[in-house]
């Protein structure tokens, strides 16, 4: 069993910023409790059968197994151990590192870790193994992308003190870091494995999780099997020891109807994103469960590198053009919420959700496009400013990040701006052309869709961190360099009063949503359902991610 954790006060105040236990409210506290919220049919009754094969129905490939990207995340958990859990509540909760400590100044993080575990190449699972994934993954010639946007502007050094004690050594204080590091892209890999090199470790990373990489059938499907040695599930897990079942066959099922198909034909034992015109109907046949994640919504940002929306009431305009909301309930059927502040998603800890809102008003939405010169019309109906159209290239990135519906709501907003005086040319972008830095440059969009799951409001400081010559910020879409924003964001990120944070993130967001720079459209949700016969399929608090290693069938 894990031993308990020392809790100095730097550490009891951390714990209260991230304490998620009430219902959503206007400081931000997640709807859900529990594994995510439970609509279907009960767990059928019957006597728990050891072994067996879950066949999964997944959604996205990533391009390799371990990355930053979600869909890595999703995979990780199934092979790697983190440091650190998210529990129910949101409160991080020991996993390889049995306890920590918090310096007086909060800049050095000490961790404690469980001896004898070993990654499945029987490399030991100590505090160099720790030291070297972080040097790894902050590697500024190949660094994981998202693990360097959270920590690397705040990141040290690491330190093996013995064997089974690391410590992490910051620049300056940063609160968010425990709840941070327990999100799949900081999972611990075999330094063995990574010394093998970038090729071998996209297809078959090793870590110390409850499953084995076997093999990976691209376009089709993984093959983890069960880590028969497994002794080190998280203290949140709903067993410890061993996954119960023998294997979990990971497919890609892109196509939602052939994924809904596979579950209720029988070839799949769970599914990942029940489509909602399917949603009733699965939770009269099946387990559902469905958590809105933490993070940045779907959301249209806006560049301010140029025109149109380099004016703020261009900007204000565009999001006052289309009422957003009737468009993600049209779209969704009701499944999926609305979420108009485009900087946090609703299950965000400190959402605002008064930031944003820009509800349709179409008579202030002419009134700002007048003021702004954009006062004649051409032939087709578009506004015209010294012979320029207010014409804009929103990028989305329709086969990875936006499905069918949200391509939908995007459509039914363009429509809608179309009728105030805009031409919104929606660009559709291949997961190659998206991830691939296609539209990287400041001159290849002029808004961007997207979202970012995260379990922290300290999210923003990637997202509006300025992007500047010296210190680049790929992830700020925006292209919105101030210096008063960051500065707000910084100062959440560094307090240790859950008080102060929240009226930091409050003040960031309201700032985010006065300037309409980001249009919030709807949340990043995970909802799966599973056969009655398969119990104990849970839905993680960092990322939404599905835990397979405590489930079980029954006869």
């Amino acid at each position: 069993m894990f031993r308990s954790v020392r809790r100095p006060r730097t550490r009891v105040l951390l714990a209260v910023a991230l304490s998620v236990t009430a219902l959503l409210s206007a400081c931000g506290q997640r709807p859900e409790t529990g594994d995510g919220t439970s609509t279907g049919v009960a767990a059928a009754p019957g006597d728990h059968v050891p072994g067996g094969v879950i066949e999964y129905g997944h959604e996205q490939e990533p391009p390799c197994v371990h990355g930053g990207w979600v869909q890595n995340a999703y995979l990780a958990r199934q092979y790697l151990d983190n440091l650190v859990s998210l529990d129910d509540n949101g409160q991080p909760v020991p996993w390889l590192a049995t306890s920590w400590d918090i310096s007086p100044d909060r800049r050095t993080y000490t961790f404690h870790l469980k001896p004898g575990v070993t990654f499945t190449d029987g490399t030991p699972v100590d505090a160099a193994a720790v030291k070297t994934n972080l040097d790894a993954y902050l590697d500024p010639e190949n660094p994981n992308g998202t693990v360097a946007a959270y920590i690397g502007q705040y990141y040290e050094r690491g330190e093996v003190i013995d064997r089974n004690t690391v410590a992490l050594h910051l620049k300056s204080p940063y609160s968010p870091l425990l709840t941070v590091l327990t999100q799949g892209y900081f999972g611990i890999q075999s330094p063995t494995a990574l010394a093998r090199g970038a090729e071998a470790n996209c297809s078959k990373p090793v870590g110390s999780g409850p499953f084995i990489i076997d093999r990976w059938d691209r376009n089709r499907s993984i093959t983890f099997v069960r880590n028969p040695n497994y002794n080190s599930a998280p203290a949140n897990a709903r067993h410890q020891g061993p996954a119960y079942v023998d294997k979990v066959i990971w497919k890609f099922l892109k196509d939602p109807v052939l994924r809904y198909g596979s579950l209720t034909s029988g070839s799949s034992d769970v599914i990942y994103n029940v489509p909602p015109i399917n949603w009733a109907d699965a939770t009269t046949r099946f387990q559902t469960k469905q958590y809105v994640t933490p993070g940045r919504p779907n959301a249209i940002t806006l560049n301010v590198d140029h025109a149109p929306f380099d004016d703020v009431r261009v900007r204000q305009a565009f999001a006052y053009s289309a009422d957003r909301q009737k468009a993600v309930e049209t779209a969704y059927l009701g499944v999926v919420p609305y979420n108009p502040n485009g900087a946090l998603s609703q299950s965000t800890p400190d959402y605002d959700p008064t930031a944003g809102a820009y509800p349709r008003d179409t008579a202030k939405a002419d009134a700002l496009l007048d003021q702004a010169g954009w006062t004649h019309r051409d032939a087709d109906g578009v506004r015209i400013k010294d012979g320029r159209r207010l014409s804009a290239r929103v990028v989305y990135a329709a086969d990875a990040i936006i499905g069918p519906e949200g391509a939908a709501i995007l459509q039914d907003v363009a429509y809608q701006a179309k009728q105030v005086g805009f031409d919104i040319q929606l660009v559709p972008a291949t997961q190659s052309e998206y991830f691939g830095g296609q539209y990287a440059k400041a001159d290849t969009y002029d808004a961007y869709v997207g979202y970012w799951t995260s379990p922290t409001p300290g999210l923003l400081y990637i997202n509006w961190r300025q992007r500047l010559e010296d210190n680049p910020n790929p992830y700020n879409n925006a292209f919105y360099n101030d210096p008063t924003l960051q500065g707000l964001i910084e100062k959440a990120n560094s307090s240790a009063d859950p008080a102060e944070q929240r009226a930091y993130y409050t003040q960031a967001q309201q700032l985010i949503g006065d300037q309409a720079l980001a249009i919030g459209l709807y949340t990043q949700t995970t909802s799966i359902a599973s056969n009655p016969k398969l119990h104990d399929v849970w839905i993680e608090k960092s990322q939404g991610e599905p835990v397979f290693s405590d489930a079980r069938f029954v006869r």
